[in-house]
């Protein structure tokens, strides 16, 4: 592997982890993966809480050496107040774009209680990949249940963990 930022054709790896509460009433809409889920409470955030976008946003981010999504769309900006996860994700595509690098592929879990995410999985694929600007083929979405244990096992919020892979020059 060559140096940080490098544009020889390195491949590098990000990991993202993004944990957001859920809310106790439906005031706010539950978004994983730019998907809506109706009658569940959304998730709390300065955003609009899409866990699923945000960790892979903040792998991307550590694939390419720049940073975390703090450091890019702090929670303190007001111009970023419930902006969606979708449209935070393609701007950092845009930013690691812009410094050479592209997304090449994705494996995303979700950790959660409820809605079930199987029925939603391939709306999710597609709008990662749309947002990444790959293949379908080369996004997988997986969830489990901790049946009660541990984060997230009680239903007070939602866990995504991210790898992605990115391949320079983009």
């Amino acid at each position: 592997m060559t140096g940080e930022g490098s544009t020889t054709g390195d491949h590098r790896v990000g990991l993202g982890i993004d944990l957001h509460a859920r809310g106790t009433e439906l005031e706010r809409a539950l978004f994983l993966g730019g998907v809506r889920f109706d009658h569940e409470p959304g998730l709390a955030g300065h955003s609009d809480g899409d866990v699923v976008c945000h960790a892979v946003a903040d792998a991307l981010l550590g694939a390419a050496g720049l940073g975390d999504l703090g450091q890019h769309f702090p929670d303190t900006d007001q111009a970023f107040a419930g902006i969606a996860g979708l449209d935070l994700l393609s701007r950092v595509v845009a930013l690691i774009r812009d410094q050479g690098f592209a997304p090449r592929q994705c494996d995303l879990t979700v950790v959660l209680e409820r809605p079930a995410i199987a029925p939603h999985r391939e709306e999710i694929r597609h709008h990662l990949a749309s947002a990444l600007g790959v293949e379908v083929a080369e996004v997988s979405v997986k969830a489990t249940r901790p049946e009660g244990l541990g984060l997230t096992g009680d239903g007070a919020g939602c866990l995504a963990l991210v790898s992605v892979a990115r391949l320079g020059p983009g």
